[in-house]
């Protein structure tokens, strides 16, 4: 893999709406949190909202706690609402496990780097089976700021141990595609959330409907 004329030593992937299309489920998960914790919020409203880490957002949510355990009570309560309507849901987005079985061939390194939390990245791996495939998982509890900053990244860098220029990563959201340009990455696109166009015009190299077009690409 060659990427602006540098050699691929490790691809790091975002976790919600690029391994797995469960971006719907949090929104509607949030919705069901805010409404039963009496927050009234429109979805339109929302989605300028939803951005950075859990904690960060909860505090967005609930300006007036100030205690450190409601606080991370609340995240946990929301993470719990996803899962629970996730669950019977949950697949891979096409072409995932080949994707990675075709970058292991090749012995590159393999990383995550979502704003997830613990819980929700063992979850999500255990479930659609892909853990074994990862030599590092970075999530949003490691970091004090959230996508669009860069630092989820650059963290994840530091894992792998491989320069900025030497790795791709796969986004779907702005704030992701914000964050890798910010850390030096190369970022590709899966439109789950947005168009292929749409992905490419907010700074992905390529964007791609699915793994299965990414395989085809690079491979």
């Amino acid at each position: 893999m060659i990427v602006n004329n540098n050699p691929i030593q490790g691809v790091i992937f975002d976790m919600d709406g690029t391994l797995v299309d469960s971006i719907p489920f949090h929104l509607q998960a949030w919705m069901i949190f805010l409404e039963k914790n009496g927050v009234s919020i429109r979805e339109e409203d929302f989605h300028a909202q939803n951005h950075g880490t859990l904690q960060e957002m909860i505090m967005r949510f609930f300006p007036n706690e100030k205690s450190a355990d409601r606080i991370y009570d609340l995240g946990e309560e929301k993470e719990e609402t996803f899962r629970n309507l996730y669950k019977p849901h949950i697949e891979e987005v096409s072409g995932v496990t080949s994707f990675l079985e075709a970058l292991r061939d090749q012995n590159k390194s393999i990383h995550l780097a979502t704003m997830g939390e613990q819980d929700n990245i063992d979850y999500t791996l255990d479930l659609i089976e892909i853990r074994s495939y990862f030599h590092s998982l970075t999530g949003g509890h490691e970091v004090k700021n959230g996508k669009p900053d860069p630092e989820i990244f650059l963290k994840a860098l530091e894992k792998a141990q491989i320069p900025a220029e030497n790795a791709i990563v796969f986004e779907d959201s702005s704030g992701g595609i914000r964050a890798a340009k910010g850390a030096g990455i190369p970022v590709y696109g899966i439109a789950t959330t947005h168009t292929p166009q749409e992905l490419e015009g907010m700074g992905c190299q390529k964007a791609f409907l699915n793994f299965d077009e990414a395989l085809n690409y690079f491979f």
